[in-house]
């Protein structure tokens, strides 16, 4: 399994009227977590398309159990629970608050695709080899 953690700091122009983070504005929160993670594994999107390979969101699922607020640092943990083996990898998300209590949770589905084709495609071997050492 492979989890990375990284804090964001809520402002003002991600709150809605009564000072709470909109809603449509957590799937940007876990694409920042989810960025986080694969730099830390050593490489950016940047660099993956670079490849030759798109990652495309195929579906969102997100569970609002509290609201996080303006000025708040959140936590966005990432977690892979799964090697992703072919074309396709699910990242699990959680958002805590600086109390530590669960704010967010999602499940957020990723797809490889050849941006020549926009056909599916494996994850590419160096991004596998970096994963692998988390899941055995």
């Amino acid at each position: 399994m492979y989890t990375s953690e990284t804090t964001i700091r809520i402002h003002y122009a991600l709150t809605d009227q009564m000072g709470v983070v909109y809603h449509g504005h957590y799937a940007q929160l876990y694409e920042i977590g989810r960025n986080e993670a694969v730099r830390e594994l050593g490489f950016t999107y940047k660099e993956i398309e670079a490849m030759g390979i798109l990652l495309v969101v195929t579906d969102i699922h997100i569970r609002f159990l509290r609201p996080a607020k303006y000025d708040d640092v959140i936590t966005v943990k990432t977690t892979l629970r799964e090697i992703p083996l072919h074309h396709k990898m699910t990242f699990h998300g959680e958002i805590y608050d600086e109390k530590n209590e669960l704010l967010n949770t999602s499940d957020i589905t990723l797809y490889f695709l050849d941006a020549k084709t926009m056909k599916r495609s494996e994850m590419p071997e160096v991004l596998k080899e970096k994963l692998f050492k988390y899941f055995n």
